[in-house]
């Protein structure tokens, strides 16, 4: 896996565990020489991901529209920086780049874009991996969703299984590094 894309929030989050826990994610992929791609925000959980991967000599790839941008809270400093016009570019341009997925605590955003892959996989249309890392059982109502879904009968099995689901950054991507390479 040579990039990952992480959907997190823009937002810190009431629990300091979050910020912890894209910190620490932040480190691994640099340590593992896995190329960040993510939305080139510098605040919250996005910011704190890419200035934990950029400060470990890593790769940190920004996605922002420019309206966003236009509220300069785009992450100065980043290995590259793609600037688009809208937030359905934005998506395209990070499903595009990447080699998998990792969702992180976030918003609406992050729901939506957790969910637009999730549409992809349930199509046939990506293979990639998706994990998510529910620190603090931040996803449990949605991995209950998931399972709901599926056992109602709108949800297929295949979509459950390329969810990889910890609540440990390390021990998530190397789930992900294994079903990458299987």
């Amino acid at each position: 896996m040579k990039s990952l894309c992480v959907f997190c929030g823009s937002k810190s989050g009431a629990n300091p565990e979050y910020l912890h826990s894209a910190r620490v994610t932040g480190e691994l992929l640099a340590k593992k020489n896995i190329e960040l791609i993510y939305g080139g925000g510098s605040i919250g959980m996005m910011g704190e991901i890419a200035s934990a991967v950029l400060n470990n000599h890593g790769k940190a790839i920004g996605v922002i529209p420019t309206f966003i941008l236009e509220k300069e809270i785009g992450h100065n400093g980043l290995t590259e920086q793609y600037i688009v016009n809208s937030m359905h570019e934005r998506k395209e341009k990070l499903i595009s780049l990447s080699d998998g997925y990792l969702i992180l605590p976030g918003g609406v955003g992050t729901m939506d874009e957790l969910f637009e892959v999730l549409a992809l996989v349930h199509l046939g249309i990506d293979k990639k991996p998706c994990g998510i890392l529910n620190i603090n059982h931040y996803y449990d109502l949605i991995i209950d969703f998931l399972h709901k879904g599926n056992s109602e009968g709108f949800i297929p099995q295949h979509v459950l299984q390329q969810i990889l689901i910890d609540d440990s950054p390390q021990t998530l991507l190397q789930k992900m590094l294994d079903y990458a390479h299987a």
